[in-house]
């Protein structure tokens, strides 16, 4: 039985901020503003990303991205198969692979996958496609 993948909903970044930015940070908690250094990162992310979301749907749209969790199960590799056809998958957020897909059937179906986030596949999997993943 393929090893089940287990779903993640985020993804662990790190940053390096100077000491004046993170007493900062340490503050506005310390006054109640934000729960957490993590909260306050998160709120400023989020705004951020806000701020510049007419620019980024554009892009997306553009380069005819998929925005956020993309799931590939075999039947879909299957379909491409029988088809003829190889999937170029790119996707803004998260793609996954599901557990019971093959290397074999994984390489004859994905031309490339392209990520910006995350890509949740089995070791056996990006081992596979390592020459296809970007």
């Amino acid at each position: 039985m393929p090893k089940k993948i287990k779903p993640v909903d985020t993804e662990k970044v790190t940053v390096n901020l100077g000491y004046v930015d993170l007493g900062r940070i340490d503050l506005l908690v310390e006054e109640g503003f934000y729960t957490s250094r993590t909260d306050f990162i998160r709120s400023a992310i989020r705004a951020q990303l806000a701020a510049q979301g007419g620019e980024v749907e554009a892009l997306v749209e553009r380069r005819t991205l998929d925005m956020g969790l993309r799931d590939i199960d075999r039947a879909e590799l299957e379909a491409a198969r029988r088809a003829g056809e190889v999937l170029h998958v790119k996707v803004v957020g998260l793609a996954r692979l599901a557990s019971d897909i093959d290397p074999e059937l994984a390489r004859a179906a994905i031309g490339s996958i392209t990520v910006l986030g995350a890509l949740q596949a089995s070791p056996a999997l990006k081992d596979a496609l390592r020459d296809r993943i970007r």
